[in-house]
């Protein structure tokens, strides 16, 4: 267990009708030592949680008691779902299937978390097959089933060459144009997103000039490094705004219901 102790422009302004409480605790999962949970981290933080981060791919052991916790956040890596040769995705698969859908626990998976937990429940996860990405600032639209999740357009910080497609059962709720698979629900206590509302300008910079990153911005629908900052500072506000509208209205919701 490793411990946690900008301005919006022309966003869309959600109205919260929760209140959250002090002194609850939220269990993260990472995928490398410098990860960082970002605006979320910030956000929940501001709203009382603190944040237990567990990074199994460096050894971290996951708890089997997710009692203490009000719900579990998976974030993304530079690692696949499908990577069942890495001792530390098999284990997260594992955990998810065995230990925190069973629990009905609000879950939130981001980008490889998402993918992680589609294929946990069935789903297929991998590259489109044609080499296009979507890396940087794009647009992602909510489907029919997905307008009280998303209620508008909204233009959202992505970084993944692979992508799930939706499990069965579960309910689809926003697509892009080169990538359907952005958001699904499962059993209303599960969500799975593609894109990073959490990121920060700093997250930005770090990811498209590090040694892994650096590389990935010549790849089809990869936008470049100054392209990205400007569009951070155009279009993070209305990202945050969903962020909050999303806290809210669905996954502290279903915290606050697995209180009651």
């Amino acid at each position: 267990m490793r411990p946690l102790s900008e301005l919006q422009s022309g966003v869309v302004v959600f109205l919260s009708k929760y209140s959250m409480k002090p002194g609850q605790q939220i269990l993260t999962v990472v995928h490398q030592e410098n990860s960082t949970p970002g605006f979320l981290g910030r956000n929940l933080t501001d709203r009382g949680y603190s944040l237990d981060q567990y990074c199994p791919c460096l050894g971290d052991v996951l708890p089997e008691d997710l009692s203490r916790f009000d719900a579990v956040i998976v974030f993304g890596g530079p690692q696949s779902a499908t990577d069942d040769d890495v001792a530390g995705i098999r284990t997260e698969l594992n955990w998810l299937e065995k230990t925190v859908l069973p629990s009905k626990i609000p879950l939130l998976g981001i980008c490889l978390g998402a993918q992680e937990l589609a294929r946990v429940l069935g789903a297929r996860v991998g590259p489109r097959g044609d080499g296009i990405v979507e890396i940087g600032y794009w647009p992602v639209v909510p489907t029919t089933e997905g307008k009280a999740f998303l209620p508008q357009e909204t233009t959202f910080y992505q970084w993944h060459s692979e992508t799930f497609e939706i499990p069965h059962g579960a309910v689809h709720l926003a697509q892009s144009e080169s990538f359907s698979g952005q958001a699904f629900s499962y059993a209303d206590h599960a969500y799975g997103i593609e894109f990073h509302p959490e990121i920060t300008r700093e997250m930005v910079n770090h990811w498209c000039t590090s040694e892994r990153g650096g590389p990935k911005l010549k790849l089809i629908g990869a936008q470049p490094h100054e392209d990205q900052l400007t569009s951070h500072s155009r279009y993070a506000g209305d990202a945050r705004g969903w962020l909050d509208h999303f806290l809210d209205n669905y996954f502290l919701a279903a915290s606050e219901k697995k209180v009651s």
